[in-house]
């Protein structure tokens, strides 16, 4: 059976009231046991609504008890349900993080990384928070270099999670340095990156 996924017309924040794609939304349902469930792949059955894809708007959002009237039915909210959706976004940007490692679309290693940024094959470059500084200026020097080269705007830079975290979650895939590369798993990876920053820090911030 097809799921019915609301038109483009009826993509508002419930918070902002402001009109969006949904790259820039996260819709929510109501599940089975009265629960406001984040649909982040789209594939939940059932009335939707859809929130601005910012940590604050989703707790505004619960604070104002706004998804009982948006979905049109007597519903359960998790208090920390903006912390949920985070857990959420995380998983899902660890996981295409391993699919695309396997597909040779994600490599990991300072030297790797900076040859990958100056022959133009990294679409996206990642640092743990708490990487050193020298290693940081060394992979910035080339992705600035490599831009003026072809006269391009610089590649994304992101620095979401510190180096425990990433071991807790990709274990013998934790970095301190990685690179995106070209190609749909890698461009799967920028994707999700740049929906967790925004969702952490709002639309302007985020990127290093």
């Amino acid at each position: 059976m097809k799921v019915r996924i609301e038109p483009v017309n009826d993509r508002m924040c419930i918070v902002t009231r402001e009109r969006g794609q949904p790259d820039g939304l996260i819709r929510f349902v109501a599940g089975p046991d009265g629960s406001v469930v984040p649909d982040l792949r789209l594939g939940l059955p059932g009335r939707g609504c859809w929130v601005t894809a910012e940590r604050a708007v989703v707790d505004l959002a619960v604070k104002r008890k706004l998804f009982g009237r948006a979905l049109k039915t007597e519903v359960n909210t998790d208090p920390d349900l903006g912390g949920v959706v985070e857990r959420l976004l995380c998983g899902s940007l660890f996981g295409m993080m391993n699919l695309a490692r396997k597909s040779g679309q994600f490599i990991t290693g300072s030297g790797k990384v900076e040859d990958a940024i100056r022959s133009g094959g990294a679409v996206a470059l990642m640092h743990a928070t708490d990487a050193a500084d020298d290693g940081v200026r060394k992979l910035r020097q080339a992705n600035t270099a490599r831009a003026m080269g072809v006269k391009e705007a610089e590649i994304p830079v992101f620095r979401l999670f510190s180096a425990d975290e990433l071991t807790l979650a990709l274990g013998d895939g934790a970095f301190i340095h990685a690179a995106a590369l070209a190609g749909q798993a890698g461009e799967g990876v920028v994707k999700r990156a740049k929906m967790l920053a925004r969702y952490r820090n709002g639309p302007a911030t985020g990127l290093d």
